[in-house]
C-alpha cells in the first residue's frame, strides 16, 4: 500500500515524497482514512510505530481545503506532555507542509523560555503544538482563542496524565467547542485514559497496532551483571572498544545524568546531560547536537527524553534501571525505529535482578545476561 491508497491529494503525496516518507506503517494505513472522514479516533501504538505522521497527514490534507486562519483563533490544537514532543512535532508538521501550495503556519509553544515572543508569534497560526500548562498561560493572556478549534489531537495521552496533567487537561477542554473531531493517540491504555476518552470522544473509532508486541523485534536487547563501582567503568569500555557514536544513555536521577557526564567527558568520550533542570536553550543545543551526530553521548532522565526521536538511533543504555516496566520500554523504543536495527544495553547489579525479572515478565521477552567479570569488571 502507498500513501497515494489512503485518500491524500496529490500536492500532499508530493510533499510526502519529497520529505521521503516511503513505507506506510500500519497505524498510518488505519487512521489516515479515518481521521479524513472527520471521526473521533483512539489510536493505540507503541513508540516508533509512525502515529505522528499517521494524524499530520490527513490535518495537513484538511488544512489545504480551508482559506488559513487570520487572528487569534487556531483550527488545530494538538497537546503533548513535553517541550521535546512539542518541538518534534511541529518539525514533522513543517517538513511535511513545506512544499504544500496553501501556507500552513505551526507554532510549538511550552514552559520554561519566555512567554513574549510566543504572544508576538500566535497571529494566524493554524496548527498550535503545546504542554497544558504553556497553553493556558497563553488563553489566559487573550493571545490565542480555543473556541474555534475544528481538531484536537492528544498525543501521547498516558503520559499526559501520568505526568499530573489532569487539572489543567480539563480547563482546557472546558474552553474548547463541543462540535469537533478530536484524536487521542497513546501507547498504553489504563483507567485514567479511559475516563479522559470518555470525556472528549464521540462514537470513536478505536484502532490497536502492534500491541502484542511490546518491544520491536529490530531492538538487540542485552544486560550485563555488574557492580554498582564497576558501571561507569564499564560503560566507558562498552563506548570505546565499539567505537561507539550516538549514544543515548538513561540515568534514574538528574544528579546521576550529570555525574556520569562529567566522568565521561573527564574520560575522553564527549557527552552532555539532558534533563529538566537544563535551560531550554541548553536542552535544544545538546539534542540539535546528538541528532546531527556532532554529540557522542546523550545522558538523559525519562521526564526530559519524552519526545526524543531520532530515526536511525542505534544504541540506548539504561545506566539505571526505570522504576516501571512501561518507563523500560519507553527508553529501548528510542532505537529500532522506523525499520532500523538498534541495540539496548542494561547495566544490572545483584540489587537489580529481581526487578529487571519483573520487567521481563511484562515485556514478554527474555533478556541475555552477561557477566561483566568476563570482561574484567
Amino acid at each position: 500500500m502507498t500513501f497515494a491508497d489512503l485518500g491524500l491529494g496529490n500536492s500532499l503525496i508530493k510533499a510526502i515524497s519529497k520529505a521521503h516518507y516511503d513505507t506506510v506503517y500500519p497505524i498510518q494505513q488505519e487512521a489516515i482514512p479515518i481521521i479524513l472522514q472527520k471521526t473521533d479516533l483512539i489510536g493505540l501504538a507503541p513508540t516508533g510505530s509512525g502515529k505522528t505522521a499517521a494524524y499530520v497527514l490527513p490535518i495537513l490534507e484538511q488544512l489545504q481545503k480551508r482559506p488559513p486562519t487570520p487572528g487569534r483563533s487556531v483550527p488545530v490544537l494538538v497537546i503533548v506532555p513535553t517541550r521535546e514532543l512539542a518541538v518534534q512535532v511541529k518539525e514533522v508538521f513543517e517538513l511535511l507542509a513545506a512544499s504544500l501550495p496553501t501556507k500552513i503556519k505551526c507554532m510549538a509553544v511550552f514552559g520554561g523560555v519566555s512567554i513574549n515572543p510566543q504572544m508576538m508569534q500566535l497571529h494566524a497560526t493554524s496548527v498550535l503544538v503545546g504542554t497544558p500548562g504553556r497553553l493556558l498561560d497563553l488563553v489566559s493572556k487573550n493571545s490565542t482563542d480555543l473556541s474555534q478549534v475544528e481538531t484536537l489531537v492528544i498525543d501521547e495521552a498516558d503520559k499526559l496524565l501520568n505526568l499530573g496533567f489532569k487539572k489543567e487537561m480539563d480547563e482546557i477542554f472546558s474552553r474548547l467547542p463541543k462540535s469537533r473531531q478530536s484524536l487521542l493517540f497513546s501507547a498504553t491504555i489504563d483507567p485514567d485514559v479511559d475516563s479522559l476518552m470518555a470525556k472528549i470522544l464521540v462514537k470513536p473509532v478505536r484502532i490497536e497496532v502492534g500491541q502484542e508486541t511490546i518491544t520491536p523485534a529490530l531492538i538487540n536487547q542485552t544486560a550485563y551483571l555488574v557492580s554498582a563501582e564497576n558501571k561507569g567503568p564499564l560503560l566507558r569500555f562498552l563506548i570505546k572498544e565499539g567505537a561507539w557514536k550516538q549514544v543515548l544513555v538513561f540515568t534514574s536521577s538528574i544528579r546521576a545524568a550529570d555525574n556520569l557526564t562529567v566522568k565521561l567527558n573527564k574520560n575522553g568520550i564527549q557527552a552532555m546531560a539532558f534533563h529538566g533542570d537544563k535551560s531550554q536553550g541548553g536542552r535544544t543545543e545538546a539534542l540539535r547536537q546528538f541528532k546531527a551526530g556532532n554529540l557522542q553521548v546523550l545522558v538523559a532522565t525519562d521526564l526530559a527524553a519524552r519526545g526524543i526521536d531520532i530515526l536511525e538511533l542505534p544504541y540506548v543504555i539504561n545506566y539505571e534501571l526505570p522504576r516501571s516496566p512501561k518507563d523500560y520500554i519507553h527508553r529501548i523504543g528510542r532505537t529500532g525505529r522506523a525499520e532500523s536495527t538498534g541495540e539496548a544495553i542494561s547495566l544490572i547489579t545483584q540489587d537489580d535482578l529481581p526487578h529487571f525479572k519483573v520487567i521481563q515478565k511484562k515485556m514478554k521477552r527474555f533478556v541475555e545476561l552477561v557477566d561483566a567479570a568476563n570482561l574484567g569488571f
